[in-house]
């Protein structure tokens, strides 16, 4: 596998086909101004750029007759209509309170830059996007055997979904510049890390690898 910090070379090749680009967790509650995250002061300036860069690929990835898929993390209410939340997660941010990623909420949405561009959609409730999703059965339905990971944050649903994935045997690729961390430190070791179970390239290595030209990517 290619160093994380020396992103594997141009010549790699996706079968459009085959190939599903995942994204996780790029929701307006972690990312919008109004949102939840935002609210609690828990900002990252390389995670509010990553949409745009996402978008884009994910424009070459449907363009070559492959699938997107996102996920998004969700807090279902319980009976009372409070939030459930894992202890940790709660004690992480203490902030989170009802309505924040509730379903069907603004906040649980992905981004606006995504819209039009995800075939399927789901709700996850723990780190990794396979938890206790329908996102392998989808997958595999489809015929897909390689998964492209972006998103947030690189060390906690990025690192998870991209090492289960590995595991049930999918080909795995992380988007270095696709994905962010609230530090970028946590974000190279993170990379670094997962450089031993899937191959790291940037995004413009990953539009390169279907065959499309740079300029494709803003002809739709």
């Amino acid at each position: 596998m290619a160093d994380a910090m020396l992103p594997a070379n141009d010549s790699h090749t996706f079968d459009g086909a085959r190939t599903a680009l995942l994204i996780v967790d790029l929701q307006n509650d972690f990312l919008a101004p109004d949102g939840a995250y935002a609210r609690g002061g828990a900002t990252s300036a390389a995670a509010a750029a990553l949409p745009p860069r996402v978008a884009e690929v994910a424009r070459v990835v449907k363009a070559a007759g492959g699938m997107v898929v996102a996920s998004q993390f969700t807090l279902w209410p319980d009976a009372r209509g409070e939030p459930m939340i894992a202890p940790h997660l709660l004690q992480l941010r203490p902030f989170l309170q009802r309505g924040d990623f509730a379903p069907g909420s603004k906040g649980q949405a992905n981004v606006a830059e995504l819209d039009g561009l995800i075939d399927v959609a789901f709700a996850k409730v723990a780190y990794s996007a396979f938890f206790n999703t329908q996102l392998d059965w989808v997958l595999r339905h489809a015929g897909i055997d390689c998964v492209i990971v972006c998103g947030i944050v690189t060390n906690g649903g990025v690192a998870s979904t991209a090492r289960e994935a590995h595991m049930r045997e999918f080909h795995t690729v992380v988007m270095s510049d696709g994905c962010a961390a609230f530090k970028e430190s946590v974000h190279a070791a993170s990379l670094a890390d997962l450089a031993t179970i899937a191959d790291i390239l940037t995004c413009d290595q990953v539009v390169a690898g279907f065959n499309y030209p740079r300029t494709a990517r803003h002809a739709s």
